[in-house]
């Protein structure tokens, strides 16, 4: 659950957005002066906050440069002045976006989706499987043998790297019927068979003269350096 902020000093305003943005999934830690709320962003490392400007202990725009003092946590600010000079100021001074009072709390909360998806990192691909001669990767689904690409269907793709995923382990006929085919109540071993045969042709290999695949009698198939293989 998100952990937001709410540093409103209107106790009607802070009561119905703190219920409002609970009810929408969020963890609300609301404060009513500047300097409470400021405590809260050290103690509780939120994830968004919610900013009114017209507080009674510390103008808002003070409080806005204070938190970025300490934090780039993404902030929206919350207020009554609708001037343009004014929201270009607190924009420049570090604030993500604005709303103007009064606004609904489905507002505020399309407001919070977009600066979390924005102040999200951005995920790390993750590395191509290399197993000796054999790449695998699955962020752009392409397979390379030997530097030369695979032409694979997506169930071919989808096997290769399952199987690539865990080289040199067994890997059963049923789990793959579950894991890959999302058939967990199994299915005909024969379409794992079938796969597994169009893999080998298109790897330059057979079930009698195995290079990447090899069948383990009664158990499964692995995939393997053929260097390691026996």
């Amino acid at each position: 659950m998100p952990v937001l902020v709410l540093i409103e000093d209107d106790p009607a305003i802070r009561v119905a957005l703190e219920r409002a943005l609970s009810r929408r999934g969020h963890v609300v830690h609301a404060a009513a002066t500047g300097m409470g709320g400021l405590e809260l962003v050290i103690e509780r490392s939120p994830d968004a906050v919610v900013l009114d400007l017209g507080l009674p202990d510390v103008d808002g725009t003070q409080v806005l440069g204070m938190i970025r003092g300490i934090s780039a946590v993404p902030l929206i600010v919350a207020t009554a002045r609708d001037d343009e000079a004014g929201m270009v100021r607190v924009l420049d001074q570090g604030a993500d976006d604005y709303v103007v009072k009064p606004f609904s709390a489905e507002q505020l909360e399309a407001r919070l989706r977009a600066v979390l998806r924005r102040g999200r990192p951005a995920e790390e691909p993750d590395p191509a499987l290399v197993v000796a001669g054999l790449s695998v990767d699955r962020a752009t689904r392409v397979a390379l043998l030997d530097g030369s690409p695979l032409e694979l269907t997506r169930m071919e793709f989808d096997l290769l790297a399952y199987l690539a995923e865990r080289a040199g382990r067994v890997v059963g006929k049923r789990q793959l019927m579950a894991e890959v085919w999302q058939q967990p109540y199994g299915g005909a071993d024969k379409t794992v068979d079938v796969h597994l045969s169009w893999l080998r042709r298109k790897l330059g290999e057979t079930a009698a003269e195995p290079r990447y695949l090899h069948t383990v009698r009664g158990v499964g198939v692995k995939l393997v350096d053929p260097g390691d293989a026996p």
